[in-house]
């Protein structure tokens, strides 16, 4: 699978580029269309194809390595974890925000008022 053609990043979406490429990296690999121990393309090259700093793209694999998602081994390039997901460290507190202010943000977009954001979490959240 050529990554760089199933992935996008939208600068008309108030999401973060990497958190963009975090979310997509994820659906492929929670979708199966990237498999276990499938290489993704080098940071550098992945950057170029995207139109993205290196550091953008550099981020999106560290948070997804620290999610147990990839694997990055110096020679081997980064993978999809071979075993599937492996447990990761909780989420910090500015982690968790960071996440919960993307995700607001992109149903705002899409035209979710705070009150139906609201509802909506706490019926995700169960009882």
């Amino acid at each position: 699978m050529h990554t760089d053609r199933v992935l996008h990043v939208s600068t008309a979406d108030p999401t973060p580029p990497y958190e963009q490429l975090r979310r997509q990296l994820v659906e492929l690999i929670g979708s199966g269309r990237l498999e276990p121990g499938q290489r993704l393309p080098p940071v550098r090259q992945l950057a170029s194809d995207l139109g993205l700093a290196a550091g953008t793209v550099a981020r999106a694999y560290r948070e997804l390595e620290a999610e147990g998602l990839l694997v990055t081994r110096r020679g081997g390039g980064t993978r999809v974890h071979p075993e599937g997901p492996v447990p990761a460290a909780p989420l910090s507190a500015e982690q968790l925000q960071e996440h919960a202010t993307a995700l607001v943000l992109q149903l705002r977009r899409l035209g979710a008022t705070d009150e139906r954001i609201r509802e909506a979490v706490e019926r995700a959240l169960g009882p």
